[in-house]
């Protein structure tokens, strides 16, 4: 067995020409998305000095969620799905630009940043349900999970990549660094545009087939669907509370860099090392998870790494807030990544593979729209509880309460370890 071989009985997914031109474009994206991701809280930040509006923000970003992600579902399934990302990643472009022009010419405010983060994540809610439901059209359904998996791979090697990026140009170019973190997302954005007009999804996956009835039959079938089965519908339901009381929570780290770590003779380059440092060590930490999932991706037992990644996830918030030096939160922050990916990459595994081709587009937005719908009230819930009892306080009930609900289903509730797929 040759190299080449070796490697794709390891991760049959890259054996697919198509996945392989995708993926390689969106890596370049996703680096592009996490120097914008680490720098847009920081700008906020440095620019109004409260909490509250990065909790703002966080509402801003995933109120689309709770509007557009159920109807994009019906959406995406009646649509070609490559395109969908096309126009999407177009968008997402646009905003980006526009983000770098008002940092670069000094004249943005914090109403600029929050209008902008609302059209991002209008963007984010329909191109993320058709870019899952067309990996099933790139891959298959036996290198799916593996699929995922490589996926979660990069979106984590971004999330230390983007953050190591951006801190040089945070600490050399000052108050400009942050435009041109932007600009760069704006070009990196034409990386997964251009990949994706080389790639031919397989149309015996789709579920742009057969005859269609009205949009509100579709949603109310695939509704029916989950109502039936009991084990998406607790997976749909676990999502919701760390989407409310968990994520949010982690938007606090500016927070965390500049109020809660705080020393003597601290300068805003020294702030934004610190940030980015509390990013990348999350970063790291989901990345050492991809790598892991993708490695095995056909091991069966994914209940029990679903549950893993949500006690460890919840466990690490919890100790987080009683820290108080940077040293000490780094660690945690890895096991924060770990714990995130883990659970979230187990969840999207599961769902896709208990639900047919036909009804993947619905149930999936339904899922992301207990992920994401969610977050707008649990940004400002936790941005409220910051602004209010400071940030630690913040990160301990939202930590508090994703544990509470993990031991619960798992002493309640054993169905998650017990999955085989």
């Amino acid at each position: 067995m040759n190299f080449s071989d070796t490697i794709t009985a390891r991760f049959p997914a890259l054996a697919s020409h198509n996945f392989r031109i995708f993926w390689a474009g969106q890596f370049v994206s996703l680096i592009g998305t996490w120097m914008q991701n680490t720098t847009q809280p920081y700008l906020a930040y440095r620019i109004t000095g409260q909490p509250i509006y990065l909790g703002l923000i966080g509402f801003a970003a995933s109120l689309p969620a709770l509007l557009f992600t159920l109807p994009g579902g019906v959406l995406v399934e009646r649509m070609d799905k490559r395109k969908v990302v096309i126009v999407m990643q177009a968008v997402m472009l646009l905003q980006a630009f526009t983000l770098s022009f008002l940092a670069l010419t000094g004249m943005v405010t914090i109403w600029h940043i929050i209008a902008l983060a609302f059209v991002l994540g209008v963007a984010n809610s329909v191109e993320i349900t058709a870019r899952q439901a067309m990996l099933i059209e790139l891959v298959g359904r036996d290198a799916l999970p593996n699929a995922i998996a490589l996926q979660s791979t990069i979106f984590n090697a971004a999330r230390v990549l983007g953050p190591a990026l951006a801190a040089p140009l945070l600490v050399l170019l000052g108050n400009h660094g942050e435009g041109w973190a932007f600009f760069a997302n704006g070009v990196s954005y034409l990386f997964v545009i251009i990949s994706l007009f080389f790639v031919h999804p397989d149309p015996q996956y789709s579920s742009n087939v057969g005859p269609r009835v009205s949009a509100l039959s579709e949603f109310r079938e695939g509704q029916r669907f989950i109502r039936a089965t009991a084990v998406v519908s607790l997976l749909i339901l676990m999502a919701a509370v760390p989407g409310f009381f968990g994520f949010p929570a982690i938007q606090q780290v500016p927070v965390f860099a500049r109020d809660v770590f705080r020393q003597a003779g601290d300068t805003d380059a020294i702030v934004a090392a610190r940030n980015s440092a509390m990013v990348t060590a999350q970063g790291v930490g989901a990345l050492i998870a991809a790598i892991t999932l993708a490695s095995f991706s056909m091991m069966k037992r994914k209940g029990v790494l679903l549950s893993a990644g949500q006690f460890v996830f919840a466990a690490a918030l919890v100790v987080l807030s009683f820290t108080r030096d940077l040293s000490a939160s780094l660690p945690l922050m890895t096991l924060v990544g770990w714990g995130t990916v883990t659970a979230l990459a187990m969840t999207n595994t599961l769902i896709q593979l208990l639900v047919p081709n036909h009804l993947r587009g619905r149930v999936i937005s339904t899922y992301l729209w207990a992920l994401n719908g969610v977050a707008p009230f649990g940004s400002l819930f936790v941005g409220w509880m910051a602004q209010s009892f400071g940030a630690p306080t913040a990160v301990l009930v939202g930590g508090a309460i994703c544990l509470g609900l993990a031991t619960a289903v798992a002493a309640r509730s054993p169905t998650l370890r017990r999955i085989v797929a």
